[in-house]
Parts: structure tokens; C-alpha cells; sequence
């Protein structure tokens, strides 16, 4: 009987330590799993990798918005530009021209500024050549529809104000994000720019060739005292 007696007193206690194993017992210097670590949030970014625009030159500029010095038939030069990286900066104020901007603002040439962006796009800063038509004679409108994805977020678009020495409007780094996806529209008044290449004073002023070049700056003053833009670029997200 004391033999037995034992037996049970033994059996007990193991299943008494089995249940305390099998429950993690009440030792609190146990280690249990590693916790599992949190995921870096991804940088913000465009839901679609991939995008289509349609941007409209709308021209605004008539003789009433700008009086002074209104020249005969007004009209813009060949849109021309690219879809672009902050990598690559093709104009901005306080620089000097490149040679592709000095022959848009000049004579309204779609090139060498199409080079100068095709460049861009082998060295991996630009990724698309945005080429449309020009307004002929203004105010007008045209269109042209373009592509654009979320390494090369960015729009760089130009005309040339025409006649003019070197004046011209556009946008440069115009980014189609925001808020972490595509915009689904954006519209940005074009205020006109001097190139910094000729000296001309008035829309109709003879080739008066700057030297040393200046460099990009905004046109204010005589003969713009209006201060009222000379259009509209307005870019729309297309449905897939």
C-alpha cells in the first residue's frame, strides 16, 4: 500500500509540472518569440506607375490684355519639352539659356532643345519628348496628350512668344504629383520670360544680340506693365 501511495504521489507531481510547462507558467523570466519588426512605410508615391496627360495651351494674350507696344499677328511658337527626374534642370531663372532655349525664345525652334532633351533621356535623367503645335494667331488653343511615369514625375514645356527678341512662357520641373498619386488636374497662368540672349526692348525690336548672355529672368515692365499672363497650360489625367 506505500508502494502504491508513492506511485500516485509521483504520478501527480508530473502531471503537475506537465501542465505548468504546457501552460508557460507563471515564471515571468522566460523568453518568448521575438517580436516581428515593424515594415519601413514606403516613400510616398503615384498609386499608378504609369500615367497620360493632355496639356492645353490656352492663349490668352490680345491686345487688350496687353496694350503697350501690341504687335500684328501675335502668335506662339511649337510646343516643346520633355517629362523629366530632378536629376536634370533644362531652364530656370537666374541660369543661363542653353542653346536649345535661345533658339525657341528666338526664332521659335523646336531645336536643338529637342537634342538637349533627347540627351537627358540617354543619360537617364529625362524618360519622354513632349512635342505639340503652336497658336497661330492668338488668343487660341491647341493640345497634345503625353505620357508619364513615377521615376520621371516631372514637366518641363515651352513657347516662344512671337515677334519678340527672346521672350517666351512655359513651366519648368512642374511635378504631376501630389499628395502621393497623380493630380487629376492642374492649371498654371503663364507669365512671360526673357531669355537673356537679345537685347531688343519691344516685341518688334531688331536682333540686338546680348553679350555677355544674362540669364533667365522674369519679363516685367515695359511693354508687359499689364502683368497679366499670356495663357494657360492646363494638364488633365486621361482614363486608361
Amino acid at each position: 500500500v506505500d508502494t502504491m501511495s508513492s506511485k500516485w504521489k509521483v504520478a501527480a507531481v508530473v502531471v503537475a509540472l506537465g501542465g505548468q510547462w504546457a501552460c508557460g507558467g507563471g515564471d515571468s523570466g522566460g523568453t518568448g518569440p521575438s517580436p516581428v519588426p515593424t515594415p519601413t512605410p514606403a516613400a510616398p508615391g503615384p498609386s499608378d506607375p504609369v500615367a497620360r496627360y493632355r496639356v492645353t495651351f490656352e492663349a490668352t494674350w490680345t491686345q487688350a490684355s496687353h496694350p503697350t507696344d501690341f504687335p500684328p499677328r501675335p502668335h506662339f511658337s511649337p510646343l516643346i519639352g520633355g517629362t523629366h527626374s530632378d536629376a536634370v534642370v533644362f531652364w530656370e531663372t537666374g541660369s543661363p539659356a542653353s542653346p536649345g532655349i535661345e533658339a525657341m525664345s528666338e526664332e521659335g525652334a523646336t531645336s536643338p532643345l529637342d537634342a538637349e532633351i533627347q540627351a537627358a533621356i540617354a543619360a537617364g535623367t529625362a524618360e519622354g519628348l513632349i512635342q505639340g503645335g503652336g497658336i497661330n494667331p492668338s488668343p487660341g488653343s491647341t493640345s497634345v496628350e503625353f505620357q508619364i511615369t513615377r521615376d520621371f514625375p516631372l514637366v518641363t514645356l515651352v513657347s516662344m512668344i512671337a515677334p519678340s527678341p527672346d521672350w517666351f512662357v512655359g513651366v519648368r520641373g512642374l511635378s504631376l504629383v501630389e499628395n502621393g498619386d497623380w493630380v487629376a488636374t492642374s492649371t498654371v497662368e503663364l507669365l512671360p520670360y526673357d531669355a537673356g540672349t537679345d537685347s531688343g526692348p519691344t516685341f518688334r525690336s531688331r536682333n540686338m544680340d546680348t553679350q555677355p548672355q544674362e540669364p533667365i529672368s522674369r519679363l516685367e515692365g515695359f511693354p508687359v506693365e499689364s502683368g497679366a499672363p499670356f495663357g494657360t497650360f492646363t494638364f488633365v489625367r486621361l482614363e486608361e
